[in-house]
């Protein structure tokens, strides 16, 4: 485990850094928006005014576009969206990125979360008591799409501008298209797709920014890199140097001629102990070529 939390702190941060702040503000205006809507249409049952004749031209289509509308509907249901969400997951895997995998799967889950949360609480409905507000579909597709442009945008390195441009086209085109599908379908109002879009514009970036932060977290309470040795078990010694536990030897300056004498103590001594040691009528040769002579 401690492996995978490590490989998890060093895979690539999901929301690149330079597109942080323009995200920030992306999320605070989709905020504004998910919440106007919610307390202008709170109640409400068949729109009116631009809002009810655009979705009475769009609803109800019928021949191809009827079927392209199905087609897309298919990918916001929920066999559908399992398979698309493990071709995200598996693709990030496969690049040897966990973090992007976890990513995928909870920014994908937590706006459909959002949308059914909020709901019962505008309690807009479609078609009798049928909930509304906002479209659970047009939010988990563009869902995916922000996904898969801030992983694509980090992976190539993108900058400010660059990467902003590649999320806000990836997002844009997959809200229109799920959210053009509801309307025809007759699922949703226009301005049920456009709160749903904008849940996702709000929660994914900010699922992103709990993501790098736990993930950073954990990474950080584990012992992986640099263990420290434990405690029935004495540290690696390395060269001469003494334990962390045990003061180095000292050993005082013994003045010069201190050591001359004791040198000449010694030879005197082993002088004596040849001598004693010696035949008869021998004589050992003395310390420095000094002649020694032991009577008998």
């Amino acid at each position: 485990m401690s492996a995978d939390l490590s490989r998890m702190r060093m895979s690539r941060a999901v929301v690149p850094q330079p597109l942080r702040a323009w995200l920030g503000v992306v999320v605070g205006l989709a905020v504004l928006v998910v919440a106007a809507f919610g307390v202008g249409h709170a109640g409400d049952g068949e729109p009116g005014g631009a809002e009810g004749r655009l979705w009475r031209a769009v609803n109800g289509a019928q021949g191809p576009g009827r079927s392209v509308a199905h087609a897309l509907d298919f990918w916001g249901e929920p066999a559908g969206a399992a398979a698309l969400l493990a071709v995200v997951v598996a693709a990030c895997l496969l690049l040897r990125q966990p973090r992007a995998a976890v990513f995928a799967v909870v920014a994908t889950a937590a706006p459909v979360v959002a949308t059914k949360l909020l709901k019962p609480v505008v309690g807009r409905t479609i078609y009798g008591d049928n909930l509304s507000y906002p479209s659970g579909h047009t939010a988990f597709f563009t869902a995916v799409a922000l996904v898969a442009g801030l992983l694509v945008s980090g992976r190539l390195g993108l900058g400010r501008a660059a990467g902003a441009l590649l999320v806000g086209i990836l997002a844009l085109a997959a809200g229109a298209a799920m959210g053009w599908a509801q309307v025809a379908l007759g699922a949703h109002y226009p301005t049920d797709v456009l709160g749903g879009w904008c849940v996702a514009l709000a929660v994914v970036p900010a699922t992103g920014w709990l993501v790098d932060g736990a993930a950073d977290r954990l990474a950080g309470r584990t012992p992986g890199r640099t263990a420290a040795p434990s405690s029935d078990q004495p540290p690696a010694r390395t060269g001469n140097h003494p334990p962390a536990n045990q003061p180095p030897a000292h050993t005082p300056a013994r003045p010069a001629n201190e050591t001359t004498d004791e040198t000449a103590a010694q030879a005197t001594s082993e002088a004596i102990t040849e001598t004693a040691n010696a035949p008869a009528g021998e004589a050992p040769d003395g310390p420095a070529g000094a002649s020694t002579r032991v009577d008998r």
